[in-house]
C-alpha cells in the first residue's frame, strides 16, 4: 500500500523558515541511543508505516528538494518516491500526481506533513473500502473540512464552513486502488478544478460514491500556525509524560489549555 504525503505547499503561515516547512523541528526522537530534532513529517511517515504503507510518495515542489536530501530513499520500513508538482494547486492535484507511481492495484492513505496527531496507530481502524476518513473532534472545524455523518456513513464535506454542524474532521484518508481511480477520473471530469479534496469528495457522493468516517482519532493538531506549534510541543510533552491519551484541541494555542486538560485521560467530544 502507498501512503502519499501532499508537500507542494509555500507553508506562508509559519515564515520566513530557511527550509521547507515539513522539515520544522518538533519533538525529538531516539537515533540509535542519542536524542535528535525530529522534523514534523516524520510524525506522519510513522503512521502511514503503522498503517500499512510500505512504500510512500512525496509530492514536492521544485523548490524542496531539501525533503529528498533529508529522507533519501527510504524511511524506516518503508521505500520512498518522489513526484514533483510544478504549482501549488490544491490537494486534489498534489494527490493524483502521485498516479505517476501508484500502481492500478494498490491501495493509497493521504495524511498531512504539518499535522500531529494521536493515536499514532488509528490508521488501522480505516476498512478497505473506496473512501474512509480518520476522524478527530476538534474546537474550530471551520479552520478544517468537517465530516458530516449519518452512522458512520460520510453525507458532506463542509470545506473550511464558518458555521460547520461537526466537530468532527478528517485528519487522513484511505482510498482502494478503485475509489482512487474513480476519484481521479471524477476530478478530470470536472476539469481539475477542485482545490480541495472536500469538494470533489461531495461530488463523488451526490453522484452515488460512498464515504466512512470511522472516530478513531482523539487529538490533532495543526502545526502550520505558531500556536499550532506550540500546542504540538505541548501535546508531545504531554504523551511522552505517559499520557497517550490528550484533550488537546486542534487550533488552540498551549496557553488556552486549561490545566486539568493536560492530564485528563478522557477525549472531549
Amino acid at each position: 500500500m502507498w501512503g502519499i504525503v501532499p508537500a507542494a505547499g509555500r507553508g506562508s503561515r509559519i515564515q520566513p523558515l530557511a527550509f521547507s516547512k515539513e522539515l520544522l523541528p518538533v519533538g525529538s526522537r531516539g537515533d540509535d541511543g542519542t536524542a535528535r530534532p525530529c522534523a514534523v513529517s516524520e510524525y506522519l511517515l510513522e503512521r502511514l508505516i503503522l498503517g500499512g504503507a510500505d512504500k510512500i510518495c512525496f509530492v514536492i515542489s521544485p523548490g524542496k528538494s531539501d525533503i529528498l536530501e533529508y529522507f533519501g530513499d527510504h524511511y524506516g520500513s518503508a521505500q520512498l518516491a518522489y513526484v514533483v508538482q510544478p504549482e501549488p494547486l490544491g490537494l486534489c492535484d498534489a494527490v493524483f500526481r502521485a498516479s505517476t507511481v501508484v500502481g492500478r492495484d494498490e491501495d493509497v492513505i493521504v495524511g498531512l506533513p504539518d499535522t500531529v496527531w494521536f493515536p499514532a496507530a488509528a490508521l488501522r481502524a480505516l476498512p478497505a473500502a473506496d473512501l474512509s476518513f480518520l476522524l478527530f473532534p476538534v474546537e474550530h472545524p471551520e479552520f478544517f473540512d468537517a465530516v458530516v455523518l449519518d452512522g458512520d456513513r460520510v453525507t458532506e464535506i463542509q470545506v473550511k464552513q464558518s458555521n460547520a454542524t461537526s466537530k468532527w474532521i478528517w485528519g487522513a484518508f484511505r482510498m482502494s486502488a478503485n475509489g482512487f481511480r474513480e476519484l481521479q477520473a471524477l476530478w478530470n471530469e470536472r476539469d481539475r478544478g477542485d482545490e480541495y479534496f472536500g469538494t470533489l469528495v461531495n461530488a463523488y457522493l451526490a453522484a452515488g460514491g460512498r464515504g466512512t468516517g470511522v472516530k478513531a482519532g482523539e487529538s490533532y493538531v495543526d502545526v502550520g500556525t505558531i500556536d499550532g506549534y506550540r500546542t504540538a510541543m505541548a501535546l508531545l510533552a504531554e504523551t511522552s509524560a505517559g499520557n497517550g491519551r490528550s484533550r488537546l484541541w486542534a487550533g488552540a494555542s498551549a496557553e488556552t489549555i486549561p490545566a486539568a486538560s493536560m492530564t485528563n485521560d478522557g477525549v472531549t467530544a
